[in-house]
């Protein structure tokens, strides 16, 4: 599958604006890859790894994009803010926000303790609100938007991942239903990608009987490469995605139920 630079532009954000959580490392740096390829300037957030944010910044700049990069945890919400804030001077409107940032611990849930159940369900449900809001208050403002939301089918199905990890994407799920009923009156779109195991470092977490039982239970018989998620999301934060609002898609390589 071609990617990057030898993939057709379909110019299917061109023009946009848009801001991705966690965009160093695995899909968010593939959302925000794809996307500036696809005509957006993209502005992301990371917690630690600079040599991975000028990484994704020299990516994003090589297809003629703007970038900004922030330094800044999705749970700092006053942080969060202030980055709205500072985007909103630089660039003015953002059009697309992602939700992708998020952590995972190979935990059974006897074992778990109360420092791994509220660092999960920190940074994969709070930062919703910590990110998102002041975003989401701008796009009301502007009657037009869209948010996507990058959740995970342990939220659906009873796989054997960590209980805080299926917890907290059930929640992203949840969120995306009842927030796109009401952003839509304000013009707002509102979806999820349910994503299936990638080869990611999150995805690399997961418990080890989970990973190898993977090939025999997906119809890919693979690993999904974040491209083809990110191929996706640019379609589904795109204009030619009009009538799609509080969808959670599934791509997860064909899990066989």
């Amino acid at each position: 599958m071609v990617f990057g630079e030898e993939a057709e532009l379909s110019g299917l954000l061109e023009g946009k604006k848009a801001f991705v959580t966690g965009g160093t490392r695995g899909i968010g740096a593939a959302i925000c890859e794809v996307f500036a390829r696809e005509g957006a300037d993209v502005a992301f957030n990371y917690n630690s790894r600079d040599d991975l944010a000028d990484v994704v910044k020299s990516k994003v700049e090589g297809f003629g994009r703007k970038c900004e990069t922030f330094k800044t945890s999705v749970t700092d919400r006053a942080g969060m803010k202030a980055v709205v804030r500072e985007l909103k001077e630089a660039w003015g409107f953002i059009d697309v926000l992602v939700n992708n940032a998020a952590v995972n611990k190979a935990d059974n849930f006897v074992t778990t303790t109360e420092k791994s159940w509220d660092w999960v369900i920190d940074t994969n449900v709070n930062s919703l609100f910590a990110v998102t809001k002041p975003f989401y208050k701008n796009m009301v403002r502007a009657r037009k938007g869209a948010i996507l939301n990058i959740t995970s089918i342990g939220a659906m199905s009873s796989l054997p991942t960590s209980v805080h990890y299926a917890t907290s994407k059930a929640a992203m799920i949840g969120f995306t239903k009842c927030l796109s009923r009401e952003a839509a009156q304000f013009g707002v779109s509102v979806n999820a990608i349910a994503a299936g195991i990638f080869d990611t470092d999150l995805g690399n977490t997961l418990p080890e009987k989970l990973l190898s039982a993977h090939e025999g239970w997906v119809s890919r018989g693979r690993l999904g490469e974040p491209h083809e998620l990110a191929e996706f999301a640019a379609f589904m934060a795109s204009d030619r995605n009009s009538y799609m609002n509080g969808e959670v898609v599934i791509v997860d390589g064909g899990v066989i139920t």
